[in-house]
């Protein structure tokens, strides 16, 4: 089946089959949270990007193979209800910008700083901090050799605009730039966005709108 990256709280998964990765999407309640499970498909090894909520939901998406690790993309509770319970049951390592990680009640075991590599088998993510939504909050980047790159933006980057900067006009200024110079300027059109809440798009698809974001300030 072709994926689609649209997925509804109480909905099936949905499975991105890459040649080196295999990104399974799900939605989790009560705030329409999405969760992404990587797998390398050499070794097997999983990791989980923001546990947000429904633990059982997640912990039966992750299966008896477990996990190895768990990164929270930024502070906002909305993305770490789940976190506790999950790495109780799995003993994840845990990883968070280290901006962020103080705001999120769960031990940080590595703080993760822009361009630091994480790690999921024989798979290389790259992280990107992106200040702005909060001090801390990190994109993954998978430079995908077989094809084109996917990242996994947290909620600094959706359809149709960046993250919430709550009308601070500093905060904005932040957000975009760094959006702007460490997604948008070194990544290509054909670059697969999957943000932190709805449906995905792609860098292609969001460009011509950069200077409509600009004039409206959000």
């Amino acid at each position: 089946m072709t994926y689609s990256g649209q997925v509804t709280v109480g909905g099936p998964a949905d499975v991105h089959e890459l040649k080196d990765l295999m990104i399974t999407k799900i939605a989790v309640g009560p705030m329409n949270n999405n969760a992404y499970l990587l797998r390398c498909r050499a070794t097997d090894e999983q990791l989980l990007i923001d546990a947000a909520n429904e633990a059982e939901t997640l912990l039966g998406m992750i299966g008896d193979d477990g996990i190895a690790s768990v990164v929270t993309t930024h502070r906002h509770g909305d993305h770490w209800q789940a976190l506790a319970e999950v790495v109780a049951a799995t003993g994840a390592r845990t990883y968070a910008g280290r901006d962020d990680a103080e705001g999120i009640p769960v031990r940080t075991d590595v703080l993760v700083d822009d361009g630091d590599t994480i790690r999921v088998g024989r798979v290389e993510l790259t992280a990107r901090h992106l200040v702005g939504h909060t001090p801390g909050s990190i994109a993954l980047v998978y430079d995908d050799p077989h094809g084109h790159p996917h990242v996994f933006t947290g909620d600094c980057l959706f359809p149709g605009g960046v993250g919430n900067t709550h009308k601070d006009p500093k905060a904005f200024a932040s957000l975009i730039h760094d959006v702007e110079t460490k997604i948008f300027d070194v990544l290509p059109d054909e670059t697969w966005v999957y943000p932190g809440h709805g449906n995905d798009t792609s860098l292609g698809a969001e460009r011509p709108q950069l200077p409509e974001w600009h004039a409206r300030g959000w």
